[in-house]
């Protein structure tokens, strides 16, 4: 299914697959969308709200469809119960998926002039936007709606001045902060916040999801079953497992996992593969299996009530995603980084 590229590219964007802002479907989350849709109509809707939940589940495509509603009903006496897709050929939509709404302003991870890629934080410069972006006036009286996309992603100083614009903010303004990660944000920040756990997308909601990408999921029912199993409701990670290799590298990664400390050459062949110079989204793959092989091991000590290894694995997470925040952020050497999560990975796993 092709479709007509109108948002600007950002860090994370896949070929094929709309960006969360030039997307006109919205796939699960019915019940978000209701609780939503009850508290604006009877105008409580918060100034601030948290949408968290995993990777690739349609955090950012809900905000930017709430962020659609509002404008499309400034009255929010005659606002309707449900959300209504929006007319992507519609002015407004292309204003929004451009982002050159002047009621809807996007900040993301922002270019890197020096390396022509994207910085690997959102900027205080980015957050700086907001008070230039309120200081206007709503040309209709409508809302205008923030959306941070992600807002895990924010420096130090980015998320202190995003705190100050949280504090006091103009009526008719909503901020909207996507989160992966809730416990990565400052507390202030939280306490401002209502937040919004989306839960990832069940069996149908993510085949559907996929069948509006040119990624769709394959037709064979057992490889169909095994990708979304797999995937554990994203979208992006189905994506990501079968059009960029994903698989293979999971299923290498579990096997050097599940089989102890692997050979100095299987990890070496893995490590090349995934800390390529092309090979940025591979890298990003194995990271994240990583990651989950550690919250699941996790969450299954957990449950077999054995607290103090729970712990342990729950600090090798942490570990990990410090060692993938330094590796990004200070251009460290990705084979030595893969090598390294090999290790690691293997003596949590002993535990």
């Amino acid at each position: 299914m092709m479709f007509e590229r109108i948002a600007p590219e950002q860090h994370d964007t896949l070929d094929g697959v709309p960006e969360p802002a030039e997307n006109p479907h919205l796939y699960g989350h019915e019940q978000a969308v209701s609780m939503l849709t009850a508290a604006y109509r009877a105008g409580k809707l918060p100034h601030a709200l948290i949408f968290a939940g995993p990777v690739g589940i349609g955090k950012a495509t809900l905000a930017f469809h709430l962020a659609s509603y509002l404008l499309r009903h400034p009255d929010h006496r005659n606002a309707p119960e449900a959300f209504v897709a929006p007319d992507p050929g519609s002015a407004q939509f292309r204003q929004v998926a451009s982002g050159a709404h002047p009621g809807v302003l996007h900040l993301t991870r922002p270019q890197n002039d020096k390396t022509k890629g994207f910085k690997t934080v959102v900027t205080v410069d980015e957050i700086r936007k907001v008070s230039r972006f309120l200081s206007m006036t709503s040309h209709d009286g409508s809302y205008r709606v923030v959306i941070v996309d992600p807002a895990d992603d924010m420096n130090v100083n980015a998320a202190n001045a995003l705190l100050k614009n949280l504090e006091e903010p103009p009526a008719r303004t909503l901020f909207i902060l996507i989160v992966h990660a809730p416990g990565n944000l400052l507390p202030t920040i939280r306490s401002r916040c209502q937040t919004i756990r989306l839960t990832p997308l069940d069996d149908a909601s993510l085949l559907s999801a996929l069948a509006g990408t040119d990624q769709p999921a394959p037709d064979e029912p057992q490889a169909r079953a095994a990708l979304v199993e797999r995937a554990g409701g994203s979208v992006r990670g189905a994506i990501l497992l079968t059009q960029y290799g994903g698989l293979d590298i999971a299923d290498a990664l579990d096997k050097a996992v599940s089989g102890g400390r692997t050979g100095i050459a299987d990890a070496h062949k893995l490590a090349d593969v995934v800390a390529g110079r092309d090979s940025a989204i591979q890298f990003e793959i194995f990271n994240r299996r990583a990651l989950d092989l550690l919250a699941e091991s996790a969450a299954d000590a957990a449950r077999s009530s054995e607290l103090a290894r729970a712990n342990a694995l729950a600090d090798a997470w942490q570990d990990a995603q410090n060692a993938i925040s330094e590796t990004e952020t200070y251009n460290l050497d990705k084979k030595q980084h893969v090598l390294a999560m090999i290790d690691r990975l293997n003596a949590a796993m002993r535990m």
